[in-house]
């Protein structure tokens, strides 16, 4: 390798790491100006929007711009399935068709009673022959939420206050939609957080529905390779790029070395790659053919196992259980949740482990770990710093739409200002508050005059702030 090459790749690598710190301390700033300007556009919008909407409705203009205007109007219940994406990509199936699949494979399987659930990724592609499996956290209790989920005090409408286009948590089969539907929110599009947790729905709901729009980025971003690179580095015949590292040494040279892994930025689109370009432009993005050949690959699954460890490691979290995909604080976790708070860009490097394994065949792995961080940051009140991207980025990384209404209502029932909670519809929220309500307690006293016993009810006990043994479950 020539000097010149040496010193190219090296004026480069600090040309990033200048770039990314630049960013990472003008983001809070670059945050609360969108904030600002997303509320002028609400305004704007809301003066705008009455005008605009009486005179298309004075020249019969149609809301739906992708019908014809001389086409019939085609009901809900007669819409046909293939036009409910509005891009369609080859290889990809939109959120509803995925999940009636899944539903039709487990109606059709024998399963052994309250002991193995089949999970299904959002897109609905087979993930291990027989499915992956996860232990319920309590089995009475788990079945009794499936049921609550699936009753028709769940349907949300578009009208609600915090309701997201970008999320279709709560939707149910007969409503899923790919196209964005707009709905105007005078209270929501006021709250900052409702605003960030908008934008960081924009971006799960592009990985959940495997990147439907990549096709048409392909064409300004540099050819694909063909040599897969991302599974020849996981089969250990092609070493990181600029780095040099073969797998094995990443496993068994790295490990505990945390300065390394905290201050070395290109290794992270190696180890957990996606199908984005992350900020090592050396790291190729992950195709549907590195994919294929990934899942069918023991050896490249037991490497990103191994490479999950590792990074738990470096968090102070430890896997104690390689079936479920539970963890638990290691022993050094006061330290390293001291590094975690205090480097916040590990928040997206948990984030992209957690697209990583919804793609590469781990994710039953997803709702253990995102459980973990709600339990450490809403209950015992640890790693502040990780909070935000645990509600906005990690709860909707899960792939599985059961788990994700379990994370979505344990966050609630354990979040301090509930008033302040933007991350479900505020119907849904209206309804768990009333159920931590306690029922009237009566009791008999005697009358002071008589000496009769009176019934008294205990009509003005309110719970604000739930005990956490009675939320788990």
């Amino acid at each position: 390798m020539s000097a010149l090459s040496v010193l190219y790749r090296l004026v480069r690598q600090v040309v990033l790491l200048m770039a990314w710190s630049v960013y990472s301390r003008l983001s809070p700033l670059i945050a609360w100006l969108w904030g600002k300007l997303g509320l002028l556009w609400c305004c704007i919008t809301a003066m705008v929007r009455p005008v605009v909407g009486h005179a298309f409705a004075a020249i019969g203009w149609r809301k739906d711009p992708g019908r014809s205007r001389h086409e019939p109007e085609v009901s809900g219940e007669d819409k046909p399935a293939a036009t409910s994406c509005s891009v369609e990509v080859e290889g990809s199936e939109c959120e509803g068709q995925y999940e009636a699949v899944a539903e039709e494979r487990v109606a059709g399987s024998q399963r052994e009673p309250a002991t193995e659930l089949p999970w299904c990724d959002e897109g609905g592609n087979e993930l291990e022959a027989g499915g992956c499996r996860v232990e319920p956290m309590c089995e009475d209790e788990d079945e009794d939420e499936d049921d609550e989920f699936g009753s028709k005090e769940y349907r949300v409408e578009t009208s609600d206050e915090l309701y997201c286009c970008y999320d279709s948590t709560w939707e149910t089969e007969e409503e899923q939609e790919s196209t964005v539907r707009s709905t105007w929110r005078p209270a929501a599009s006021r709250h900052y957080k409702f605003s960030r947790f908008e934008n960081a729905a924009r971006d799960m709901q592009n990985y959940r529905h495997d990147y439907p729009s990549q096709i048409r980025l392909q064409r300004w971003n540099r050819p694909l390779s063909d040599d897969k690179p991302n599974l020849m580095f996981y089969l250990g015949l092609k070493p990181s790029e600029p780095d040099g590292i073969y797998i094995h040494n990443f496993h068994y040279e790295w490990s505990g070395q945390y300065d390394t892994l905290e201050y070395v930025h290109t290794y992270i689109q190696w180890l957990f790659p996606l199908q984005e370009q992350g900020m090592n432009s050396e790291a190729s993005p992950l195709t549907k053919e590195e994919i294929k050949g990934f899942l069918e690959n023991s050896t490249a699954k037991e490497n990103l196992l191994k490479s999950y460890k590792l990074m738990l490691d470096f968090y102070g979290i430890e896997l104690c259980d390689e079936e479920t995909g539970e963890v638990r604080r290691a022993s050094n976790w006061r330290d390293r949740f001291n590094n975690l708070n205090s480097h916040t860009h590990n928040n997206l490097r948990i984030t992209r482990i957690l697209k990583c394994q919804g793609t590469l065949g781990y994710p039953h792995y997803q709702a253990p770990l995102v459980r973990f961080f709600l339990e450490e940051t809403l209950v015992h009140r640890e790693l502040p710093a990780v909070k935000d991207s645990v509600l906005n980025y990690f709860v909707f990384a899960v792939l599985d739409k059961r788990q994700r209404r379990h994370l979505i209502k344990f966050a609630y029932l354990n979040y301090e200002r509930k008033d302040e909670f933007v991350w479900c519809p505020k119907k849904l929220q209206r309804m768990w508050s009333r159920r931590l309500m306690p029922e009237p307690q009566k009791c008999l006293s005697l009358d002071s005059e008589g000496g009769e016993a009176k019934d008294k009810t205990n009509e003005t006990a309110t719970v604000n702030h739930p005990d956490p043994s009675y939320i788990l479950y």
